[in-house]
């Protein structure tokens, strides 16, 4: 069970993974090995999964920001288990959902080009037995970057 102080300790972390013990201490009033000790149960429960870093897309050529929205025309779980082995597989494809509604997946994929999100739609995605068809929409503007989840 969360306490206020360790919703503040997450909240703190979203904004800055790199926060040392005392910097978390100073921020919570509390000391160092107290909040060191906070971070590590947190992560131990499963609460912070991992630490990664936001790259810019577009410095490193990633102009084309995609979702993709895939139906299929047959369901199961070794269909579902093949399509999540090829999404797997995909670098570009950064993010997989699965939806209610009318499609099944929700990708969101980053590529250099067209050229490059024409190749995976119609050189990877499609061709798998179990697609029956994709709608892609293309990012035009960000309006909102991911942001922390709000606890």
């Amino acid at each position: 069970m969360l306490d206020h102080t360790d919703i503040k300790l997450l909240a703190l972390l979203q904004k800055d993974a790199h926060a040392t013990a005392q910097m978390l201490g100073e921020a919570l009033n509390l000391s160092s090995s107290q909040a060191g000790r906070r971070r590590q149960r947190l992560e131990e429960e499963g609460y912070i999964q991992h630490y990664t870093a936001r790259l810019d897309a577009e410095k490193l050529g990633l102009a084309v920001q995609c979702f993709v929205q895939v139906h299929l025309h047959s369901h199961g779980p070794e269909t579902a288990a093949g399509f999540a082995r090829l999404v797997a597989a995909q670098p570009e494809i950064t993010s997989a959902w699965t939806m209610t509604g009318e499609a099944d997946y929700l990708l969101r994929v980053y590529c250099h080009d067209l050229q490059e999100l024409n190749a995976l739609l119609h050189e990877v995605i499609l061709p798998h037995q179990a697609v029956s068809r994709v709608h892609s929409q293309i990012v035009m503007a960000q309006l909102k970057g991911d942001s922390p989840l709000p606890v």
